[in-house]
């Protein structure tokens, strides 16, 4: 038996959303096991990698201090060498060079000189310092001044330094030169290189004397990092947030994260410091790392696997189901071929509905045009008998000024029929910005004739500076035109007819034409066409309702009210043309 539909597509639905919930259950796992796994083993590799630093620097500071105990005995063993004692004391110096020379070896020193009791080099391991005056040399100063060997430091023009134990030679009590045995601490240095440690020895007055990294010797601790470091805190940061160290960072060393180390040596508050990074810590838990990766990459590959093999025991399903669908079409087929019949009979239907209605417009059209038509022809008629009387009383340049109107008279009809085409068409005159106070003045002259002959008073208030609204003009003064016909009408019976014109721009732009008529009985049909409350003969019911479309056309809206004083207010609101610039 064949299940529903939307029981397959609820089963459906229920399969992909448990596979979805593994899937993410799966990845939630994996992060939260990395992450876990993150942190101990970081903890873990970081705790051991400080110990094995610690040891290494436990016996770093060992083999130091041993080799500077080592050459302390030296000093005073050679300063009883009866062969020395006997060169000072006869200035014979031939065989004294090279028996130091035939010490150093066995003494595993630096370096060996002889100093006469001026401080002159007598001998020493390195010729060319024979003869050279070393008086003023602290070790030389030093030794004289003590009874005892003394170790010295001293820095090279190179930037290195130089240790050395020097004592006093004398016979009974009386000096007769320096013995000066150098210490080879640099050896040192080399092979703490080999290892991935930085590694300092400070004096007691924290200067670098030993450092792995040259560019450190004679700096402070914190001068040295800040040299080798990274260049600003928020570098650090983004070095630091790299890392995949858990524990906090002791220092930076050439922008890198590393743990410090310090232990404190034997020997004249010296002070050994080691920086160990943390790169052996990152590859041994990124290896563990990758393994849990491939492993919860190995389990998603199985569940696809799986999955996979489900989809295609599904697909013999379909195909059995292909076999219903491919009867369901061939019936949908029919039904279709049905239901294209029918729409041609609808399609037949609806154009003889859009010719009738073609029909009721252009019978709307006639009756606007010859609405619109008959207030120049009255203008036009009251201007050919002024003028015929101008021209009987021999003013012809004022008759002609009549013609002249006339003639725009005409051209004004010839707009009003091109803007009654474009209003039955609905937009297709162009727009640009005009102003209202123009349209006004063009549409008062329209009207001059008849507000002269009723003898209606005017007033009008309009802003000094443009109201620019995006319309046509020729549709905006056949607007004001209707509205001021309409006041005119509505003041036949009133004995000081007057007619208020109010131009204002704010956020929009906005002109009210207001009378003292008898106002309005019917606001609600006020813009239906062919509604008029005139008497036959005197009107079509068309202006208001054309007006209204108009200024919908252009973006504004046409209101109407009774004014409390008494008369009606018309209202056109418009958008001005800044702020529909603006919001394009």
């Amino acid at each position: 038996m064949t299940e529903a539909p939307d029981t397959l597509a609820r089963r459906e639905w229920r399969r992909r959303w448990l596979l979805r919930s593994a899937v993410a259950l799966v990845f939630v796992v994996a992060v939260a096991t990395v992450w876990v796994s993150n942190r101990f083993l970081t903890e873990r590799f970081t705790e051991s990698t400080r110990n094995r630093a610690e040891v290494r620097l436990a016996l770093y500071s060992g083999n130091l201090m041993s080799a500077l105990q080592r050459a302390s005995v030296v000093p005073l063993l050679l300063s009883r060498d009866p062969a020395l004692i006997g060169a000072l004391n006869s200035s014979d110096y031939t065989q004294t060079t090279q028996r130091l020379i035939s010490y150093l070896d066995e003494i595993g020193a630096a370096s060996l000189m002889l100093l006469d009791e001026g401080g002159r080099v007598v001998a020493a391991t390195d010729r060319n310092f024979l003869g050279a005056a070393r008086g003023s040399e602290a070790y030389f100063v030093n030794a004289q001044r003590s009874p005892d060997t003394v170790f010295t430091t001293t820095r090279a023009e190179s930037g290195a330094f130089n240790f050395s134990y020097s004592r006093r030679v004398e016979i009974e009590g009386e000096l007769i030169g320096v013995i000066v045995v150098g210490v080879a601490l640099r050896q040192f240095e080399q092979s703490w290189a080999g290892f991935s440690d930085a590694v300092m020895v400070t004096d007691s007055e924290g200067q670098i004397v030993l450092a792995t990294e040259s560019r450190w010797r004679g700096l402070t601790e914190e001068e040295a990092l800040a040299r080798r470091s990274a260049t600003g805190a928020i570098q650090r940061a983004i070095q630091a947030t790299a890392d995949w160290s858990v524990v906090p960072v002791d220092a930076y060393v050439g922008g890198e994260a590393v743990m410090r180390q310090s232990t404190r040596i034997p020997f004249q508050g010296w002070r050994m410091t080691s920086f160990t990074t943390y790169a052996s810590v990152r590859e041994k838990v990124n290896g563990v790392l990758a393994l849990e990766i491939m492993g919860f990459a190995l389990l998603l590959a199985g569940g696809s696997f799986l999955v996979s093999r489900k989809a295609l025991s599904r697909v013999s399903f379909f195909q059995r189901e292909s076999l219903e669908l491919r009867r369901l079409n061939a019936a949908l087929q029919r039904a279709v071929a049905e239901r294209e019949r029918a729409e041609k009979h609808l399609q037949v239907a609806e154009q003889t509905v859009a010719q009738t209605s073609k029909l009721a417009v252009l019978g709307e059209m006639s009756a606007s045009v010859s609405h619109e038509l008959n207030q120049p022809l009255a203008a036009m008629k009251t201007y050919l008998a002024g003028a015929r009387l101008l021209v009987q009383r021999k003013r012809h340049e004022e008759a002609l000024a009549s013609f002249h109107r006339i003639d725009d008279l005409i051209e004004r009809m010839g707009a009003i029929t091109r803007q009654l085409k474009s209003y039955a068409r609905k937009g297709g005159t162009a727009f640009e910005p005009v102003d209202l106070r123009d349209c006004l003045s063009g549409a008062l002259a329209l009207m001059e004739p008849q507000l002269k002959t009723r003898n209606i008073r005017i007033e009008r208030t309009v802003p000094p500076e443009p109201v620019l609204v995006l319309a046509d003009r020729i549709r905006i003064e056949q607007v004001v035109v209707n509205l001021l016909k309409n006041a005119v009408d509505a003041t036949d019976e009133v004995k000081r007819p007057s007619i208020e014109l109010l131009l204002s721009a704010g956020d929009d732009a906005y002109l009210t034409v207001r009378d003292n008529g008898h106002g309005i009985t019917d606001l609600e049909q006020l813009f239906e066409p062919f509604y008029t409350t005139k008497a036959p003969g005197d009107g079509t019911g068309l202006g208001l309702a054309i007006s209204s479309g108009i200024i919908a056309d252009l973006g504004g809206r046409l209101t109407a009210r009774n004014s409390p004083d008494g008369g009606a207010v018309f209202e056109i609101e418009m958008p001005l043309w800044q702020n529909v610039k603006a919001a394009e």
